[in-house]
């Protein structure tokens, strides 16, 4: 059973700037929203080998060392901190999206490198899903699922920028709200393995 937790937990966190929306964005600014639509699977396939490998890895080490999720859930809240603060002070400064032009290979190397993936499957995804093929798959999937509109949406957001149409839309205003949601969902997170101490 995928719980709304996760399923917020995941939307926040892709929706968060990085170096993959980044790219996806300059790709909506650099070549449209169809052509861009080819970089999804290779957002996907990098997420979905990096989140296994970072599991398996913790699943593997959990059993020699037992304070280790706790240890990395700890410093993935610190992380998500970090990157709220981040996100709130850069706010007001210009992003470059004039890159050339962003191919599914430089999106699936920047995808296995995130920081976030390692983020996900220490503490978004259930540890369970690192010992249960059944648990493993069901999260995974509904991550997969939740990476397609929000890769969209990212595309979209660079092309609407690159119109200069939509007065509303700011990046400095998408990443204080960022900010915000990130630091509420930093504070259960840190409870949750503060508690198994």
């Amino acid at each position: 059973m995928i719980s709304w937790f996760f399923v917020s937990l995941v939307v926040t966190i892709l929706l968060t700037p990085g170096p993959t929306n980044t790219l996806l964005a300059s790709s909506g600014v650099q070549v449209g929203v169809r052509k861009s639509l080819l970089l999804i699977p290779a957002e996907a396939i990098g997420y979905i080998i990096a989140i296994s490998a970072w599991g398996l890895l913790i699943g593997t080490v959990s059993t020699t060392l037992p304070l280790l999720p706790t240890l990395l859930k700890l410093l993935s809240a610190a992380y998500i901190t970090f990157l709220a603060i981040k996100l709130w002070r850069t706010a007001d400064q210009k992003v470059t999206l004039n890159q050339s032009t962003i191919r599914p290979k430089e999106l699936l190397y920047a995808t296995l490198l995130n920081p976030k993936a390692l983020l996900f499957a220490s503490a978004i995804f259930p540890a369970s899903s690192w010992t249960n093929q059944e648990i493993y798959l069901t999260h995974m999937s509904t991550f997969v699922g939740l990476i397609i509109p929000i890769a969209m949406f990212w595309i979209v957001v660079g092309a609407a920028l690159a119109t200069h149409k939509v007065g509303w839309l700011s990046q400095a205003k998408l990443q204080r709200a960022a900010s915000i949601v990130l630091v509420s969902f930093a504070i259960p997170i840190s409870y949750s393995a503060l508690s198994k101490l």
